[in-house]
C-alpha cells in the first residue's frame, strides 16, 4: 500500500522499430506534447490516470503517425522508485492528484534515465497527499544509483623510492591490465593497442610521441556491431590485437575467441571510426599479425596447430599466408614456418604472438614462447626471404631474448612473466620493445593482470636482444632519444591520482563495461555532474551484462572511492563499489536493504567456496537516501584489501579490514585479466 506522497511514476515503454525508422527531422520535441495538466484532466472528467495515458498515446500517434507503444502489460510502472506493474496498475489511481502527464522520446528517456535509445517514457507527476510524519528525505528515494565522482590513487613504494628525472621513465608504461601490446610508428607518432578480452569497448588505442607518455584516443571496437561479446567468459573475447600502418591506412587484426575467429578492421584516423570486422575464415588459430613488405606484398602470420598430431601438450606452430591488400582476402597456400619453437627436441610450448620485421635486408620473426605465465619468454628467428626458412638464434647465446623465469623468485619487487613483445624503430634509428609482464606481491600471485613495459633493443651480431643473463626488468630506465612531451596528459605510469567528476558528455575512455551492452542503462545527462546507473536484474553470473562501469586497478598499493546517492527500494536491491576480477571472484561493498532496513555490507564472492550468493563478510546499519551521498572506499595493500564507508566525506569508518585479496589474483581466479574497481547497481525485481 502506498501511504506517502507519490512524487513520480515512470512508465518505461519500448518503442517499436517503426518509430525509429519513420521519425522525421524537424519533429516537435516531447515537451510540445506535455499539455495535460491536472486542471485539464479534471475539466475533461477523466476517471483515472490510465485514461490520461491512453489519450496522450492517441495524441502522440496523431502527431507522429506511428504507434510507438506496445501492450500495457509490457509497460513498467515505478511509484517512488518501486516497480509495481504495468499500465493497468494505474487504473486505481485517481486523477485528482495528477499535476502533469508528459511523454519523452527514446533519446530523451535515455538522457534522463538510461532506459535505451529504442525506448520512450511517460512521466506522471502527482500529489496524493500522504504520511505527514514521513521524513523529508523520503522523497529523494530513487531506483537509480548516482555517483558524484570517482577517485583513484596509486602509491607503490618502488616509484616513491626511484623518482624519474628528465632523462628517465617508469615501467610499466601502461600500469594495470593492459596485456599483449602492439605498437607501430607513423612519422613521429606512435600508436599502441592491447587486449581487452570480454570488456567493452574493445582494444584500447593509445598515442605517444616519446614512447613513454601515452594518451588514450579511445577504443578500436566501440560499436556493438564490431564486438559481439554476449555471454562470453571474462577471459575470452578479444585476444592479442596487432596494429600496423600501410599506404595511408591503419590496420588492426585480432582474434575474437568463440565468435568468428580472426578478423581485421581499418581506419584512416587511428582515433576512429574503424570499419566493421572483416573475418578471415581460412586463418585458424590465434594471434594473427600483419606484415607489409616493401615490395607491396602483405602477409598474415599467426599461431596454429602443427602439421600432423601434436607431439606433446602445448605443441604449436607459426603459419604464414599471403594477404591481398586490394581485396582484403587471403590468397595462396598457408605455410608452416616454425614448428614448436626454438628447439623442438626440448618440447617448447605455446609458440605464439608472431611478428615479422625487416632490418639490413634480413627478415626477423619474434614470438612468445613458454606460455603467458611465469615461464613466459620472447624468442627470435631470422631468414633471408620472407617465406623462410627461419633459423632460430642460438639457444643461450641469443635465445631467449627476454625472460625472467630463471631469476630468484624471492628477489625484491620482482617483474615476471615477460614476453609477447612487439618492436618499433624510431625516427632516430633506435629500436624499442613493448612487452607484457607482471608484478607479483607473492609467489606468482598478482592482482593487476599483465601490464605493458618498455625497454630498448640492442643488436648483437645482427641479433636483437632485450635482456640477457641475470638482467632484471628495471622500474626506472633511460628514456628514448625522442622529443620530450610538452603537453599535460593523464599519467599511465608511476604513482598518480585521477578523479573523475563525470562532468563530460561521455565517459572517459578508460572506463569499461562487461560484455556488449544491448540497452542503455547509464548516462551523464539526467543528473549533470554525476554518473547515473539504472539497476537491472542482471548480476555477475557468467554471461550477463550487468549495470557495471569499471576502471583498472593499476598499483599494488591503491585506493578507489566514490560518492553515491542511492536508496534501495526493496529487499535485495543494491548498489555500490566493486573490486572485480571475474564473474565468480570479486568483492562488493554495497548499500542494500535487508528485512526492511538499509545496511552497508561487504560481500565476498570466491567461486565454489562461497557459493552462488557469496558470503556476507561484514554489515552495518546505515541511514541512506538518494538525496544525500554515502561515501565508499576500497584500499588495496598487495594481497590485503580494506573496505570503508562514510556518511560525511573524509570521515571513514572501517567496515572490514585485511580481507584476502588473493581471490582477485590470476593464480586463484584464473584467466588472463586483472582487477577492476567499479560502480555497480542491481535490482531485485526481474
Amino acid at each position: 500500500m502506498i501511504t506517502h506522497q507519490l512524487r513520480v511514476a515512470l512508465l518505461a515503454l519500448s518503442l517499436s522499430a517503426a518509430c525509429q525508422t519513420t521519425s522525421r527531422s524537424g519533429t516537435k520535441s516531447s515537451s510540445d506534447y506535455s499539455v495535460l495538466t491536472g486542471e485539464q484532466l479534471q475539466e475533461r472528467h477523466y476517471q483515472n490516470v490510465y485514461d490520461a495515458v491512453l489519450t496522450l498515446r492517441s495524441n502522440w500517434l496523431s502527431s507522429r503517425g506511428v504507434d510507438s507503444f506496445r501492450a500495457p502489460s509490457q509497460v513498467w510502472v515505478y511509484l517512488d522508485g518501486a516497480r509495481i506493474g504495468g499500465l493497468q496498475t494505474l487504473t486505481t489511481v485517481s486523477t485528482q492528484g495528477v499535476s502533469t502527464v508528459s511523454h519523452l522520446s527514446g533519446l530523451e528517456a535515455t538522457a534522463r534515465w538510461g532506459i535505451g535509445h529504442s525506448a520512450g517514457a511517460i512521466l506522471i507527476e502527482t500529489g496524493l497527499g500522504g504520511d505527514a510524519s514521513r521524513d523529508d528525505d523520503a522523497d529523494s528515494v530513487s531506483t537509480f544509483a548516482r555517483f558524484d565522482w570517482f577517485a583513484y590513487q596509486g602509491n607503490d613504494s618502488v616509484f616513491r623510492g626511484a623518482p624519474i628525472g628528465p632523462e628517465s621513465y617508469h615501467n610499466p608504461i601502461l600500469a594495470g591490465f593492459y596485456p599483449d601490446p602492439s605498437v607501430t610508428r607513423v612519422g613521429d607518432d606512435y600508436y599502441l593497442v592491447t587486449s581487452s578480452f570480454a570488456y567493452y569497448p574493445g582494444v584500447p588505442i593509445f598515442h605517444s610521441r616519446d614512447l613513454v607518455n601515452w594518451a588514450q584516443l579511445g577504443s578500436v571496437l566501440d560499436r556493438p556491431s564490431q564486438l559481439p561479446l554476449d555471454s562470453a567468459g571474462i577471459s575470452r573475447g578479444i585476444f592479442a590485437p596487432v596494429i600496423r600502418y600501410h599506404a595511408g591506412k591503419f590496420y588492426m587484426i585480432t582474434t575474437l575467441i568463440d565468435r568468428g575467429g580472426n578478423f581485421f578492421v581499418t581506419a584512416s584516423d587511428p582515433a576512429g571510426p574503424w570499419s566493421d570486422p572483416v573475418f578471415l575464415p581460412s586463418v585458424d588459430g590465434i594471434d594473427p599479425s600483419f606484415y607489409f613488405d616493401d615490395n607491396g606484398k602483405a602477409y598474415v602470420i599467426n599461431n596454429g596447430t602443427p602439421v600432423g598430431p601434436p607431439l606433446y601438450q602445448g605443441h604449436r606452430a607459426i603459419w604464414m599466408q599471403e594477404f591481398d591488400v586490394a581485396s582484403g582476402t587471403m590468397v595462396g597456400p598457408r605455410t608452416m614456418i616454425v614448428n614448436g619453437g626454438v628447439d623442438l627436441s626440448k618440447k617448447p610450448i605455446w609458440i605464439e604472438a608472431p611478428h615479422i620485421f625487416k632490418r639490413g635486408g634480413k627478415y626477423y620473426l619474434i614470438c612468445a614462447e613458454g606460455g603467458t605465465e611465469y615461464n613466459h619468454s620472447e624468442v627470435v628467428f631470422r631468414a633471408d626471404a620472407v617465406g623462410g626458412p627461419y633459423v632460430p638464434g642460438p639457444l643461450g647465446a641469443v635465445n631467449p631474448i627476454l625472460t625472467q623465469r630463471h631469476l630468484d623468485k624471492a628477489r625484491a619487487a620482482p617483474v615476471t612473466s615477460t614476453g609477447h613483445a612487439d618492436f618499433v624503430e624510431t625516427q632516430n634509428g633506435e629500436w624499442w620493445a613493448v612487452f607484457l609482464a607482471t608484478r607479483p606481491y607473492g609467489d606468482d600471485t598478482y592482482n593487476l593482470g599483465r601490464e605493458t613495459f618498455l625497454l630498448p633493443v640492442r643488436w648483437v651480431n645482427d641479433w636483437p636482444v632485450i635482456l640477457s643473463g641475470d638482467e632484471t626488468v628495471p622500474y626506472t630506465a633511460r628514456r628514448p632519444r625522442l622529443p620530450r612531451l610538452t603537453t599535460n596528459i593523464p599519467r599511465t605510469s608511476g604513482n598518480f591520482e585521477r578523479r573523475d567528476e563525470f562532468d563530460g558528455a561521455t565517459l572517459a575512455p578508460y572506463w569499461q563495461l562487461i560484455r556488449t551492452p544491448r540497452e542503455n542503462w547509464y548516462d551523464l545527462t539526467s543528473s549533470p555532474g554525476a554518473l547515473t546507473i539504472r539497476p537491472r536484474h542482471v548480476g555477475f553470473a557468467p554471461g550477463g551484462q550487468p549495470s557495471f562501469v569499471g576502471r583498472r586497478q593499476q598499483h599494488l598499493v591503491a585506493s578507489a572511492s566514490t560518492a553515491m546517492r542511492y536508496a534501495p527500494s526493496v529487499d535485495g536491491d543494491k548498489a555500490g563499489l566493486v573490486a572485480f576480477q571475474n564473474d565468480q571472484y570479486y568483492y562488493f561493498l554495497a548499500v542494500t536493504r535487508v528485512g526492511g532496513q538499509n545496511v552497508v555490507r561487504l560481500e565476498k564472492h570466491a567461486g565454489a567456496s562461497t557459493g552462488a550468493e557469496g558470503t556476507v563478510v561484514a554489515s552495518a546499519p546505515v541511514s541512506v537516501s538518494s538525496g544525500k551521498p554515502l561515501f565508499l572506499k576500497v584500499q588495496a595493500r598487495g594481497g590485503r584489501y580494506d573496505f570503508h564507508y562514510a556518511t560525511r566525506e573524509g570521515e571513514w569508518k572501517l567496515l572490514h579490514g585485511d580481507a584476502d585479496g588473493s581471490i582477485l589474483s590470476t593464480k586463484v581466479a584464473g584467466g588472463f585479466v586483472g582487477t577492476l574497481f567499479g560502480m555497480y547497481a542491481y535490482s531485485a525485481a526481474p
